[in-house]
């Protein structure tokens, strides 16, 4: 029996370019398109497909209805899967779409609807209640975790990377200690600890304060 597939996407040309490149598989059928997230909702009750193929951004708010669209379906439709379409190589976008389980989800760059093959075999492996995550996404996971286990932010104690946060915001120690209810003491044997962890014992007072915010600003960054 053939996949029954919805395609969702706002751009006619690429809609009706997914259509086309689906409909020449024989193992699927094309049974809707939609062009904004209340249509496809609407319809998914009548068409009910196996796999809906979405892209992340759709009317009315163009941010992340795909995602959306897939948290909505965990609870409405668990057996229907998702393959959601982005020209975004965004981490945090996968992780919002897979924080409810990986099961029937899939997350691939558009570059990949050029290949057909890859296109049906990730809407199977989802029909099937599996996953699939484009590879550039999972390399840049691998290299976002091994550059937090090089960081030497991962020597630091919760509590020295509440007071390293506070002090990105510019705040005193004074500040800081009123903050996170510390003692003036306190916060300064953190401090202390903190440039010691981070390299910059040797530093000026202001010079450390500031490398160690760019330090904690760029480990936070996705």
């Amino acid at each position: 029996m053939a996949i029954r597939v919805v395609v969702a996407e706002d751009s006619l040309i690429v809609r009706e370019g997914l259509q086309q490149l689906l409909a020449a598989s024989p193992s699927l059928e094309v049974v809707a398109a939609y062009g904004d997230v209340d249509a496809l909702l609407g319809g998914v009750e009548r068409d009910r497909p196996d796999v809906i193929l979405t892209d992340i951004r759709m009317p009315p708010s163009n941010t992340d209805e795909g995602i959306r669209v897939a948290d909505h379906l965990r609870q409405a439709h668990p057996s229907t899967g998702v393959v959601v379409l982005s020209q975004y190589a965004e981490p945090t976008y996968v992780l919002a779409l897979l924080e409810r389980g990986s099961d029937r989800r899939g997350y691939l760059l558009k570059e990949r609807i050029y290949d057909r093959g890859q296109l049906v075999s990730a809407i199977d492996t989802v029909a099937r209640g599996g996953s699939v995550i484009d590879p550039k996404i999972v390399e840049l996971l691998v290299e976002s975790k091994a550059r937090v286990e090089r960081s030497p932010l991962s020597e630091l104690t919760p509590r020295e990377r509440e007071v390293l946060a506070e002090m990105a915001e510019g705040k005193s120690n004074a500040a800081i200690a009123e903050s996170l209810v510390l003692s003036k003491r306190a916060v300064e044997k953190h401090v202390n600890s903190i440039f010691m962890k981070l390299g910059l014992a040797e530093s000026q007072n202001v010079s450390k304060r500031v490398k160690a915010t760019l330090m904690f600003l760029a480990d936070s960054s996705p």
